[in-house]
């Protein structure tokens, strides 16, 4: 039975929910709907950010689980920037996986997905439910960027990199304050349920019952002999690494089962220069004190304008090596992860992906296809070379 929408934003009142209500306006998308707690904020962003006058707006309450079955029973996406997802997001995951409805968020939260997994994997196969974390910029650059990597080793070596290294050259532009906060929930969570630090601590928290070789930890600044620069420890590497390697593992393990993947930052400057910058960005936590932006802030448009990134991958099978470079034109928190989410969101809506219900990776469900996308509309290059 068709429903009432194509993508439901729901959380549209937060700083993030907005940007992604904003991008859908300029699209030109019509089958959507805004939604969160208050029908009057609603309203006014609706008018703030110049959506047609008759945009649907819904009045959802994570506290309130029959309002969000109602929600998931109307739309084909639920598009979720409501976090900390491990607060506020389970009854929506169960909701929809319920419904048979396509569920996308900006998760970072590893020891919640795994648990969320665990109690509605198979609901969600039952019902054709397709749901996806982490659709920001944690982790859709560097999933799709070794999925690219590894589709071009095959064709190019005649089989796949089995050692992948994940390089941040350079990001302008910080993380969100929902980033900060789910990380703040997750140690206050490990603090009360010590036995979730052995989950957090896996690369291969997300694969249920597979276990891969020994993963390089990324958490010691080094000299990386293969790009000849020194690397420190990147604070969003815990969720992407398990994210890829959950990639790996949902697609039948393409990468190969002993395939190893690790993710640092390269520092600046040159000798020991960048050896004592690296050291300082090791001991630099980005989410300590009350700096930054609190959930519902972030930066002004220049900001994220002007914000980029450029991600390097490095595939090395035996003496072989080969690259792929994924760059963004907005900041990482803000401005390219409600592009890539609002994508994600409508490339499902269009029925893409394999159409089999679960809960998945953003590759492993749309595959390169939605790497296609993100260059053709929201400001994503991916590059083999």
């Amino acid at each position: 039975m068709a429903r009432d929408f194509d993508v439901i934003v729901y959380g549209a009142t937060g700083f993030t929910g907005r940007l992604v209500a904003e991008y859908l306006t300029q699209t030109g998308a019509t089958r959507w709907a805004m939604a969160g707690r208050s029908a009057a904020k609603l309203a006014e962003v609706r008018d703030l950010i110049g959506a047609p006058a008759d945009l649907a707006l819904i009045v959802a309450d994570a506290d309130d689980l029959a309002s969000l079955k109602a929600m998931a029973a109307r739309a084909e996406v639920v598009l979720t920037t409501v976090g900390p997802y491990q607060l506020y997001g389970s009854a929506l995951v169960g909701a929809c996986a319920a419904a048979g409805t396509a569920y996308v968020d900006l998760c970072g939260e590893p020891a919640w997905m795994r648990h969320m997994i665990d109690a509605h994997h198979q609901e969600a196969q039952r019902t054709g439910a397709r749901i996806v974390f982490s659709c920001g910029f944690d982790s859709i650059p560097f999933d799709l960027g070794v999925l690219k990597l590894q589709e071009a080793a095959k064709v190019r070596f005649g089989k796949p990199a089995a050692r992948v290294k994940g390089r941040v050259r350079k990001m302008q532009g910080g993380f969100s304050g929902g980033t900060a906060a789910s990380l703040k929930a997750t140690l206050a969570a490990a603090a009360k349920e010590p036995s979730l630090l052995k989950l957090l601590a896996s690369p291969f928290a997300l694969t249920p019952g597979f276990s891969g070789p020994h993963q390089p930890t990324g958490l010691i600044p080094e000299y990386d002999s293969t790009l000849g620069a020194w690397v420190a420890p990147f604070v969003m590497a815990p969720i992407n690494t398990k994210n890829v390697h959950r990639t790996n593992f949902l697609l039948g393990h393409p990468y190969g089962e002993d395939f190893r993947y690790d993710e640092m930052m390269v520092a600046p400057g040159v000798g020991d220069m960048a050896k004592a910058a690296a050291e300082a960005i090791a001991k630099i936590n980005p989410f300590a004190g009350d700096k930054g932006p609190k959930p519902g802030e972030g930066p002004s448009k220049e900001d994220r304008d002007n914000g980029s990134y450029d991600l390097l991958f490095v595939g090395l099978e035996g003496e072989q090596r080969i690259d792929c470079v994924v760059t963004g034109d907005r900041d990482p928190g803000y401005g390219s992860t409600s592009k890539m989410i609002a994508e994600t969101a409508l490339a499902l809506a269009e029925g893409g992906g394999t159409g089999r219900g679960g809960v998945w990776t953003a590759g492993a469900l749309l595959g390169t296809g939605l790497a296609d996308r993100l260059q053709a509309k929201a400001g994503l290059t991916f590059t083999v070379g």
